[in-house]
């Protein structure tokens, strides 16, 4: 399985029998699965999502935006509470307008999970913690 650093965006191939573990970057030695967020611009956000096996779950936000705000930390946790399921990424619309046009974000917050370059499911709205991972436990399962 192929997995992209969150630190160095290097691609490290990990056995799926080590999927359970933290993991270490071959390149940087930046822990792999942490369960925090990794922060996306124009430039490398096409590398993370098409270059991890596992799903991604990307939470589109702004700065301005009250419910982004409000969704933040419990988008954090969420991402805390599952760092071997999935890659959780956040993405300011307002630094990386290509990548917000061309998913055509009108919407935020917007999450949207994404497998191999492809989405899979979209949301808009902030939710509740449990509500959260309900609907991303549900788009995993469509992945």
């Amino acid at each position: 399985m192929h997995t992209t650093c969150p630190q160095c965006g290097a691609i490290n191939r990990i056995p799926e029998e080590k999927l359970s573990q933290p993991g270490q970057c071959g390149r940087c030695k930046a822990t792999l699965f942490d369960g925090r967020t990794v922060d996306l611009d124009d430039a490398g956000f096409k590398r993370f999502v098409t270059k991890n096996d596992l799903p991604v779950v990307i939470d589109f936000w702004a700065e301005w935006c009250g419910p982004c705000k409000m969704m933040g930390p419990v988008f954090k946790q969420v991402a805390a509470g599952m760092p071997y399921a999935a890659r959780f990424a956040k993405v300011n619309t307002e630094l990386a307008q290509n990548t917000a046009a061309r998913f055509n974000i009108r919407s935020i917050p917007t999450l949207i999970v994404m497998k191999d370059g492809k989405e899979i499911d979209r949301l808009s709205g902030a939710l509740p913690a449990p509500q959260l991972k309900q609907w991303i436990d549900g788009a995993l399962a469509k992945a």
